[in-house]
């Protein structure tokens, strides 16, 4: 029986399976970034050397690569001719989820013994790659929670001039919003410095350097500042859970309330701890996801835990738009 059949068949895995899987998951990471994943997608079959010659890749080091893939059907091997496999669409699909964790948490994950020992709990006691995850959040966000975004800007009030994004990673959130809504300026904020250059690099890229700025700000613990007054509408997207634990994010969120006093609207959107599942059944990269934050002591809240919350931090919860992946995933719409 394949890889596939017995992970689908809710089979026994072996050893073996985990282990090249692990493998597997950091060739994931790099066929995409390199681009060979988005050469096999729709091909038929490739030569591996004329392949790594078009990339600029070491052949030798691509052929290792692949057969990472090969061994858990993502891709077929006939020595130097190389295929998608069984499992290809998929697991291109969810491409961003691997990177996340692969290249994203790398860090966290290869500390993970010395994370875990209470004496080394302090301070900057883990390391996980901000470029790396906002490189890959982008296009997970595109097919999870832009959609739910997007229904819900549909039900916006009223009309905006300025839009901030509370985490803003690549600045993508904020250059969609510049090119369907040519009057409005943006105003990116993010903890960490390369997702700072990032949205600044982004944006002029895109041609809205002139409307949307960024700059190095805590959202936890936000000071005041003159041009949070303009703004009318307030998006923070997966990292609301960083506002926990729960006494931490309703002062972050009345604090939210103090700084941007005249927001209509707020599009908080996050992926929460999931309930009910054996742990063999937690969905695609839910198991990643709440694992590293555990690693790293953050609490992540269920979305009960949420709806909970609202009503002390001077936030009206008006509606709500679910995501079915990742799991227990959703767009809060508040006022």
């Amino acid at each position: 029986m394949s890889i596939a059949e017995v992970v689908r068949s809710g089979g026994q895995l072996t050893a073996t399976d985990i282990y090249n899987s692990a493998v597997a998951s950091w060739a994931i990471s790099a066929a995409w970034e390199v681009g060979v994943l988005d050469e096999l997608n729709g091909a038929a079959n490739l030569d591996v050397v004329e392949l790594a010659e078009k990339l600029g890749l070491d052949p030798i080091a691509t052929r290792g690569m692949l057969q990472a893939l090969a061994s858990v059907e993502i891709v077929t091997r006939d020595g130097d001719t190389v295929g998608p496999g069984p499992l290809f669409d998929e697991v291109n699909s969810y491409r961003s989820y691997f990177h996340w964790l692969s290249r994203g948490c790398s860090g966290l994950y290869t500390e993970m013994p010395s994370v875990l020992k209470k004496e080394n709990r302090l301070g900057a006691f883990y390391h996980r790659d901000g470029a790396a995850i906002s490189y890959a959040c982008r296009e997970l966000s595109e097919f999870s929670f832009d959609p739910a975004f997007w229904a819900a800007m549909d039900r916006l009030p009223t009309d905006f001039a300025v839009a901030a994004d509370l985490g803003c990673g690549s600045g993508e959130r904020l250059i969609q919003i510049a090119r369907k809504y040519p009057h409005t300026r943006g105003i990116g904020l993010d903890i960490g410095r390369p997702a700072v250059e990032m949205t600044l690099r982004e944006a002029a890229r895109a041609g809205f350097g002139d409307r949307i700025t960024a700059f190095q700000a805590d959202a936890r613990d936000l000071a005041a500042h003159a041009e949070f007054d303009e703004v009318e509408l307030l998006t923070c997207f997966m990292m609301g859970h960083d506002f926990w634990p729960r006494e931490n994010a309703v002062k972050s969120l009345r604090t939210l309330r103090e700084r941007f006093p005249n927001v209509r609207r707020f599009l908080l959107g996050d992926t929460t701890r999931t309930v009910g599942y054996q742990d063999r059944d937690i969905p695609l990269f839910n198991l990643g996801f709440e694992s590293a934050h555990d690693l790293m002591g953050q609490y992540i809240p269920t979305i009960d835990e949420w709806h909970g919350l609202f009503s002390e931090t001077g936030w009206t919860l008006v509606g709500e738009v679910p995501i079915g992946s990742p799991a227990a995933s959703v767009v809060f719409e508040l006022e």
